[in-house]
């Protein structure tokens, strides 16, 4: 099994920026909704762990305190592709250390906690459109499946 053990420190504080990088990601792709997607991720965190296979990688993530990308960015184009960046970073040295099925565990974990932060809030003028995701929402899980290389989660129903 794959730990932090098996990464530097610096490789490690990149994989722990992929699942927020990921929420954050979803969290800017649209107006409004931020206080309570951010909070959807702080909980979303330990909850898509539960839904994940026995991995000590994802144990260990879960259990380190989320890890923050701290540089500015001069634009939100910048930001964002920090962002996906950091997912494809993360992944890299994923794929170099661990097996492949922690690998589709972490894209997994990942992409489910991207989902939850996008259906924290109702879309629309005050709720009122009932769509549990936006556009500019499904089109950002469909950058981070990218940059995780993996295929995006099916749209959710209203």
């Amino acid at each position: 099994m794959t730990g932090q053990q098996d990464f530097t420190e610096e490789e490690w504080k990149t994989i722990l920026q992929g699942p927020t990088s990921a929420g954050m990601h979803v969290i800017v792709s649209d107006r409004g909704g931020a206080v309570r997607e951010t909070m959807e991720m702080a909980r979303a965190y330990t909850e898509e762990r539960k839904n994940a296979g026995a991995s000590q990688l994802l144990d260990e993530i879960v259990k380190a305190k989320p890890e923050m990308d701290k540089e500015r960015a001069g634009s939100k184009d910048e930001m964002e592709a920090n962002q996906l960046q950091r997912l494809r970073d993360a992944v890299a040295l994923i794929e170099q250390k661990a097996t492949p099925e922690e690998l589709e565990d972490y894209r997994a974990f990942v992409l489910g906690l991207a989902a939850k932060v996008a259906e924290a809030r109702k879309e629309g003028f005050m709720g009122l459109s009932g769509d549990r995701v936006s556009g500019e929402e499904q089109k950002a899980i469909g950058e981070i499946a990218d940059a995780l290389g993996t295929e995006p989660p099916p749209a959710p129903a209203a």
